[in-house]
């Protein structure tokens, strides 16, 4: 079987050698650093850009949730959908933009999933339900996929290997700069009266088309074309098995009963699906993720503790905002300014692990520290209720995000420190892609525990009160204030339970990493390893 031994970022930006070459001429001239730092700057102007526009609609949107699903009369499942919906899009979508880049002009790829990421986002912003809501989010999924995907080929065919670490502070500005800036301005267009929710989604916009602009001007790659084959079938095996376990997960126990024909229905199409793509993709001249790269423990190990981390990541983000509005009645620009000790405990923490890890070389110690400060942090959080003292919930964020920088960046630095240079990008590439995975799955999960939990609370509340039905998210704008307070409530204590799941969750995350055997940090480039391993 015709199997590629590179990854989609590797692979796209090289061509055959000559019968004469030597194992040291396997890149391209566009990759030995031909071009001028200026050279590379000025084409890094408008990938970074889109880069900033993608990672900012993945946040900014957060602390306006809650005003959204209450203008639209939505539920909490649909809360959760909103999210999830992107994510996985997104997560689906990745590998194959990868792949159509090993075919196509990475320029023109970056530039069409902009286009796509801007008319979801026009799109979502026009939305009057929140079923249309979630649909043209899937679309937003999709462009975002590409961009967060083929930034990174684009930079792998334009920087070689050697001088690309020098560029990569600026990725992390751009993250940082988006991770921070998000919440904040999503809060400040829901608080501003004449722009409202809808700019969330408008905002990105003109970023995205400067970036399209911008790329246009200034990146200039060779089309490098080889003969690839696409799994689109492992690709739609996996998004479908996922879908239906997700969907069942958010409807299980409100829509239909846990023990019901839908929930066969969903389970078993599902693991079918699931079964399905593990089988195609031992068969694949090229899947989407190849199984073969979990015979590497340590690769096995960091997968497992990137779906734990996922979950952390994107769970914590996704209710804290609804905690904050819904149950302490703070507004959303409020609510931005009040997550950060959690994007400061990160920042701090992922810039001063990575120094003091390049020093000594040594990383397990900080791997395990983060994980167990993952699991102390949400431990933490599930105190919490509709009256926890502020000044503790920033502190306990704070001990959340320090864990979350010490172990999201390093568990792919892990990864690659222990696997064969040619396997550098699809080894890379799947620690990222489950981390996306673990952050879509939890998204729905701890919404299924939040929506079941705030349902018994109002229930318990309601109880004895004539003519009471149920409430909950979809009544809070109409209900009577005594109602209100008490859906409020509701959703200050049952967010509790969502973090001390997520506790659990995460201490997976520790195991995995406890397991996970301390290698050396290695001093050659991926190059040097890859002519070294050619011989």
């Amino acid at each position: 079987m015709a199997t590629t031994t590179r990854d989609d970022r590797t692979a796209a930006v090289t061509t055959p050698a000559p019968a004469d070459a030597t194992p040291g001429a396997l890149a391209p001239a566009e990759q030995q650093g031909r071009m001028t730092h200026q050279q590379i700057l000025s084409a890094l102007s408008g990938m970074l850009l889109a880069m900033f526009v993608a990672f900012l609609s993945s946040t900014v949107v957060s602390n306006a949730l809650p005003t959204i699903i209450t203008e639209l009369r939505g539920t909490q499942g649909q809360y959760t959908w909103v999210v999830t919906a992107t994510l996985l899009a997104s997560t689906a979508s990745t590998p194959i933009w990868g792949k159509l880049a090993d075919l196509y002009s990475k320029k023109l790829l970056i530039q069409v999933s902009i286009v796509v990421f801007v008319v979801g986002s026009m799109l979502a912003g026009l939305a009057q339900s929140v079923e249309t809501l979630i649909a043209w989010r899937v679309l937003q999924g999709l462009g975002l996929g590409g961009i967060q995907a083929l930034v990174q080929i684009a930079m792998a065919a334009m920087i070689s290997p050697r001088e690309r670490g020098r560029y990569s502070g600026l990725i992390g500005a751009v993250m940082a700069a988006a991770t921070v800036g998000g919440p904040l301005v999503g809060g400040l267009l829901v608080d501003t009266s004449w722009l409202g929710w809808r700019w969330c989604f408008y905002v990105g916009v003109p970023f995205a088309v400067v970036a399209l602009v911008l790329l246009q001007r200034t990146l200039h790659l060779p089309v490098t074309r080889r003969a690839v084959r696409i799994d689109y079938l492992g690709a739609a095996f996996l998004a479908a098995g996922v879908s239906a376990l997700l969907i069942w997960v958010t409807l299980a126990g409100d829509t239909f009963a846990w023990a019901s024909a839908e929930t066969a229905l969903f389970v078993g199409g599902g693991l079918l699906a699931v079964a399905a793509f593990v089988v195609t993709e031992l068969r694949a001249a090229e899947p989407v993720v190849p199984l073969r790269l979990f015979r590497d423990r340590t690769t096995t190990l960091a997968v497992l503790a990137s779906i734990a981390i996922g979950v952390a990541m994107f769970g914590s983000s996704v209710f804290l905002g609804q905690y904050l509005q819904i149950s302490r009645g703070y507004s959303p620009t409020a609510a931005g300014l009040l997550t950060l000790p959690m994007v400061g405990g990160l920042l701090l923490s992922s810039t001063v692990s990575g120094i003091l890890i390049t020093r000594s070389g040594r990383w397990k110690g900080y791997l395990v520290a983060g994980s167990l400060l993952v699991v102390l942090g949400f431990a933490l959080l599930g105190t919490v209720d509709h009256e926890t003292d502020m000044v503790l919930l920033s502190a306990f964020l704070f001990v959340l995000g320090v864990g979350i920088g010490m172990t999201m960046q390093n568990l792919v630095l892990a990864v690659q420190n222990t696997v064969a240079a040619r396997d550098l990008g699809a080894a890379s590439s799947a620690v990222a892609f489950f981390r996306s995975l673990g952050g879509t799955i939890g998204v729905a999960v701890l919404g299924a525990v939040l929506d079941s939990r705030v349902g018994e609370l109002v229930a318990q509340g309601l109880a004895g009160v004539p003519g009471a039905g149920g409430a909950g998210l979809a009544d809070l704008a109409e209900a009577p204030p005594a109602v209100r307070a008490l859906i409020a409530a509701a959703y200050g204590d049952a967010t509790g339970r969502v973090f001390a799941v997520s506790a659990v969750v995460a201490a997976i995350a520790v195991v995995a990493v406890v397991l996970i055997r301390e290698v050396a940090l290695r001093t050659e480039s991926g190059d040097e390893r890859l002519r070294a391993e050619s011989h």
